[in-house]
């Protein structure tokens, strides 16, 4: 996965915004103002901070030592640091981009929620 790939993967979902708090090198996306990933786009290896399950992100890390680790910057029981350099599978990737999505939309108020469901 390129960085642009991995950016129109990120902006793909229903109200995602990529936005630079942290200054112009890292790309934080949100959904409804809560963060769902953060990466370095220009950085090598490119890697992306994912929401995940505790329990998920024990088994990923060592089903893939080195390449999916504890979140770096992050609350290690929450988030993972996925390395997107093309060792782990695309749709693997994508996968795991789409629960941390889904993990913070399943936090939001339910009207917020309900905001997301409409066209």
């Amino acid at each position: 996965m390129t960085p642009q790939e991995l950016r129109a993967f990120c902006l793909s979902f229903a109200a995602a915004v990529e936005e630079f708090p942290f200054g112009p090198e890292t790309s934080v996306f949100k959904v409804l103002g809560k963060m769902f990933a953060l990466t370095g786009l220009d950085a090598r290896p490119l890697t992306v901070n994912l929401k995940c399950d505790p329990e998920d992100a024990v088994r990923l890390r060592a089903d893939h030592p080195g390449l999916i680790v504890p979140g770096w910057h992050m609350n290690k029981r929450h988030w993972n640091t996925v390395t997107v350099d093309g060792a782990l599978p695309a749709r693997l990737v994508e996968e795991l981009i789409e629960d941390s999505y889904d993990l913070v939309v399943a936090g939001l108020p339910r009207a917020e929620r309900l905001r997301l469901d409409r066209p």
